[in-house]
């Protein structure tokens, strides 16, 4: 029979539990997996993550979904945090099945990309849109069949000339001073983040959209 002790750890077990309640938004950092895709330029959205899930003290460990997930509560709502591991092309599979899962709608779910068409570091948050050649975002839009889903795009740079091949510019890995532009903006991108979350993703684009 449980003794005192036991009885009030398993009601302060549940009591946890139900206060963190149930996902409301998904927040996808979008990248390749691997060790030598770390530093490259399509792995901005994971080096974002990275950030984002360490100032909300959570882990993005756990498989499910063909990608490393974690839950948080973030500006008072509960999020799930995604990186899908099935390679950069096929995103969608895990945004698409995490999304049944928890009955998120289109509009809940915000996708964190590179964006080859900004500079180094530059922010844009949208609400909605096309891929714009984003493969990552291409795989998201055809699984979910809609583009009505939040982005917030991190500029990488365009190519070094208009003959470099763009699978190639996309894998190539940042430096030592566009990884320090990139990390500058990562609490502006919480902070937009936040105000995504809380429905005012207008607000979002006034703090992340300018340029500094």
């Amino acid at each position: 029979m449980a003794n005192i002790f036991d009885l009030f750890k398993q009601i302060s077990n549940n009591n946890n539990d139900s206060a963190s309640g149930a996902v409301e938004y998904i927040v996808v950092g979008l990248g390749n997996p691997g060790k030598e895709y770390e530093r490259t330029r399509h792995n901005a959205g994971f080096m974002a993550m990275d950030y984002l899930s360490g100032r909300c003290g959570a882990r993005v460990d756990r498989a499910k979904f063909s990608a490393l997930v974690g839950e948080a509560t973030v500006n008072g709502k509960r999020v799930l945090l995604l990186k899908p591991q099935t390679f950069m092309n096929s995103s969608g599979e895990a945004v698409s099945a995490a999304a049944k899962f928890y009955k998120i709608a289109p509009e809940n779910i915000i996708v964190i990309s590179d964006d080859v068409s900004l500079d180094v570091g530059r922010i844009r948050v949208r609400r909605k849109g096309s891929h714009g050649g984003q493969r990552g975002l291409k795989s998201i839009q055809e699984c979910l069949g809609t583009e009505n889903y939040q982005r917030i795009k991190i500029g990488v740079g365009a190519k070094p000339h208009p003959d470099y091949d763009m699978a190639a510019w996309v894998l190539s890995n940042f430096d030592a001073k566009d990884m320090e532009a990139l990390s500058a903006n990562y609490p502006r991108i919480y902070d937009g983040l936040c105000l995504m979350l809380e429905g005012k993703t207008e607000d979002a684009m006034q703090i992340c959209n300018n340029k500094i």
